[in-house]
């Protein structure tokens, strides 16, 4: 089963998952956006999120790792999707997230994005380009509608 696409909903890759934890980075700027917003969803796997994890105990500890997926956890949407199928493009195309932000450069090519538009509408972009292309405040009279009020949420609690 699928979810009716929307641009609200966004998928980030394991890469990105463990450098917004553990870098200052692009990827924490863009997942910030989300945590800012009430009305935006991030949209993950559980085979995502155990990427994620291995990568998190692998740069840093188990005990990390560990207290990341419980928070994770209450934020993501969980979604389901085949065993085999690449976690964060499959989480997007079950979740209906029009976005995935990635730092996998086999993901992020104009070849890529055109085969896998022909399937379901979706964008892959670096942190860098996607913080550069979302824009919450144009985005939310479409998704929710009326006037912009703000970020609604504080992304660091």
């Amino acid at each position: 089963m699928t979810i009716d696409p929307s641009p609200a909903r966004v998928v980030a890759d394991a890469d990105v998952l463990a450098a917004d934890l553990l870098v200052d980075g692009a990827a924490r700027r863009s997942l910030d956006e989300l945590r800012s917003h009430s009305w935006t969803s991030l949209v993950a796997s559980d085979a995502l999120l155990a990427e994620a994890t291995d990568i998190i105990t692998a740069v840093a500890s188990e005990e990390l790792a560990a207290g990341w997926h419980n928070r994770i956890n209450q934020w993501r949407e969980p979604v389901e999707h085949p065993e085999g199928d690449h976690p964060a493009v499959a989480s997007a195309y079950r979740g209906g997230a029009m976005h995935v932000i990635s730092f996998e450069s086999s993901l992020t090519t104009v070849g890529a994005g055109t085969s896998l538009q022909e399937t379901f509408p979706v964008s892959i972009r670096e942190p860098d380009a996607f913080a550069a292309i979302f824009n919450p405040e144009r985005l939310y009279p479409t998704v929710v509608g009326g006037d912009y009020p703000g970020p609604d949420r504080d992304p660091r609690s």
